[in-house]
């Protein structure tokens, strides 16, 4: 298998478990820590904007290759089993019968700000000022 196919499985699976993750978040018996990783997880995943764009050379990808999958990693080992199966039942259905991911444009709006506070920031930090 060549390296561009071990990215594309990569990331079919992390698709996978994010979707997994949307749904264990809402499961009833889902533990509150595991839920709150979970919703951060997804809520980013589903941003349309990353917190560190992708044209930045080498950080532009830390947040996909690192940041995510750790979040992923956290969540999945703090849930329950049954709760992992329920959502893992729930999310291939999802998957099997839909085409487009959804969106988080509230989490898109929120690193929007924060990239804004950050340049208003630097401006007056480094001398523009009034």
């Amino acid at each position: 298998m060549s390296w561009l196919q071990s990215i594309k499985e990569w990331a079919k699976r992390l698709k996978k478990q994010i979707i997994m993750l949307w749904f264990a978040s809402r499961h009833p018996q889902m533990p509150v820590l595991p839920k709150i990783i979970a919703i951060i997880a997804v809520a980013y995943a589903f941003s349309p904007i990353d917190l560190i764009p992708d044209f930045i050379p080498i950080f532009g990808f830390i947040d996909d290759a690192i940041i995510l999958p750790i979040l992923i990693w956290l969540a999945v080992q703090f849930t329950p089993q049954q709760v992992i199966f329920d959502a893992e039942q729930q999310a291939k259905e999802w998957l099997d019968a839909q085409e487009k991911r959804p969106r988080n444009y509230l989490v898109a709006a929120l690193i929007i700000l924060i990239w804004f506070i950050l340049v208003v920031t630097a401006y007056f930090y480094f001398g523009g000022g009034l």
